[in-house]
C-alpha cells in the first residue's frame, strides 16, 4: 500500500489511466473483430466500411500508447492486405 501522499496520488492516476486504456483497447478489439467477421463472410463492401473505422482507431491507440506503433501498423497492413485479397 502507498504510504506517501505522492504515492497515493500516483495510484489514483494509474487507476484512471488504466480505465481509459482498457476502454481504448476494447474499442480497438471491437472494430477489428467486426472487420474480421466481414472478411470471413467474404463481404468486401462491409469489410471496406469496417476498415474505415478500425484503421483510425488502431492508429489512435498507437498514438496514445495503448499499443505499440509498429504493432498497430502491422495489424493495419495485414487487414488491408486481406481486404484486397477478397477481390482477387
Amino acid at each position: 500500500m502507498a504510504n506517501t501522499t505522492s504515492a497515493k496520488k500516483a495510484t489514483r492516476k494509474i487507476e484512471r489511466r488504466t480505465a481509459v486504456n482498457r476502454s481504448r483497447r476494447s474499442r480497438v478489439r471491437t472494430y477489428v473483430k467486426k472487420l474480421e467477421e466481414a472478411l470471413k463472410a467474404g463481404d468486401k463492401a462491409a469489410a471496406t466500411e469496417a476498415f474505415k473505422h478500425a484503421e483510425p482507431e488502431l492508429m489512435r491507440a498507437a498514438q496514445k500508447g495503448v499499443v505499440h506503433k509498429n504493432t498497430a501498423s502491422r495489424k493495419v497492413s495485414r487487414l488491408a492486405k486481406a481486404i484486397s485479397a477478397l477481390s482477387a
